[in-house]
Parts: structure tokens; C-alpha cells; sequence
């Protein structure tokens, strides 16, 4: 079930209104899609951080003045210091429609003893029901050999949900790791220091 936020509008607009949006504990987003016009809101920052915590895609019910709109988090922006969350693009979707969205690769399982697996595609592009997008395509690779490896075509998809990605792309790959060749360290020799003759006195 979507997590249910208050939205309010806003009128003002530019990097002045969002800083004092900001300081107030209010985070600024764009509401679009569906081919009405744009909607400027802002959310409780405490609020938004926990409804999209931990998750790739969250769906959202946003209320706007007393209306519940339905909304997929298509953007969402961080400070790069303090991670805090500084502005969103939602997306209007509606329960029955399909979404394209990015959805993270999870791998479980032990590849065969003196293996490792090796995850060459962090996300596959899907198109997946709006509220039913899996939070993970998982790649069980117990067992598997060295040389084996999980193309596009051979991940196992929720029903409904479709990849869109090209199906030759490798995914993870099974192998052997080589071992390091160290260069062997020279033998120091010792050198002895030679000591000052003692001066002869005349």
C-alpha cells in the first residue's frame, strides 16, 4: 500500500523560495504526467525521508488540496554533503497503467566452491504495473561453474513485468579469481660499515 503524504501548493518559485522551504522542514516538488499541466508542491521533509527510505521506486499518495493523486518518485535530489533530500519529480500514474522504471539486481546463492560471481548489471530496465514494481530482480547463481553466466533473457521476472532491456546483456558472471603474481623481494646484503683508521700522531 502507497504511504499517504500531505502536499502542500506553492506559488513561489526559484532557489531563494526553496531555501525558505527548506529551513521550514519542507521539501519542493513537481507534480506531472498524464498530460495535465504541472502541479508545484511542497512535502514534510521528515515524512518524504521516511516514505522513501530503502526503497528503488517508491509509490506515493499524495494529497493536494483534498484530492489523492497516485505518484511514482521518478526523481529524487540529495545534497551531496548532508544527503538530505532537496527536491522531487512525481510522476502521475494510475493503478492499472505500466511504468518504466530501473529496479535494482540482487544475487543470492553460492557459485561453485573456488568460484566468485561478479554483478556486471546493477539495474535492469523494466516496465512493471505502477503498484506492484518488485523492489529487486534476484539472480540465483548456487552452483554455478566457472565460465557460467545470467544474461537478460534468463532472469526470472515477477508476472506482469516486462524487461526492456537488450536480452544478450550479461548480468553476473561466474569465474575463478587468478592469483596475484608478487614480485619476490631481492635479498638485501648487509654492507659493513668500515670504520675510520685511527690517525697516527706524530
Amino acid at each position: 500500500m502507497a504511504d499517504k503524504l500531505e502536499a502542500a501548493s506553492r506559488s513561489h518559485f526559484g532557489k531563494g523560495a526553496s531555501r525558505r522551504l527548506r529551513r521550514d522542514g519542507r521539501v519542493p516538488a513537481v507534480i506531472y504526467g498524464h498530460g495535465a499541466d504541472p502541479v508545484h508542491v511542497s512535502v514534510d521533509a521528515h515524512e518524504i525521508f521516511l516514505a522513501t527510505k530503502g526503497q528503488a521506486n517508491p509509490i506515493l499518495t499524495v494529497v493536494v488540496d483534498g484530492r489523492d493523486q497516485l505518484v511514482l518518485v521518478k526523481e529524487l535530489q540529495r545534497n551531496p554533503l548532508s544527503r538530505a533530500i532537496e527536491h522531487l519529480d512525481l510522476l502521475r500514474v494510475a493503478s492499472g497503467e505500466k511504468v518504466e522504471v530501473e529496479v535494482p539486481i540482487e544475487v543470492t546463492g553460492e557459485s561453485a566452491p573456488g568460484t566468485i560471481h561478479t554483478i556486471e548489471l546493477m539495474h535492469v530496465l523494466v516496465k512493471a504495473p505502477a503498484t506492484h514494481i518488485p523492489e529487486a530482480v534476484v539472480v540465483d547463481v548456487e552452483g554455478r561453474e566457472d565460465g557460467s553466466h545470467v544474461t537478460v533473457a534468463d532472469l526470472a521476472l515477477p508476472a506482469g513485468v516486462e524487461s526492456e532491456a537488450d536480452p544478450e546483456t550479461i548480468v553476473v558472471v561466474v569465474s575463478t579469481p587468478q592469483a596475484t603474481d608478487l614480485p619476490e623481494e631481492a635479498p638485501v646484503e648487509a654492507e659493513a660499515a668500515e670504520a675510520p683508521a685511527p690517525s697516527a700522531e706524530g
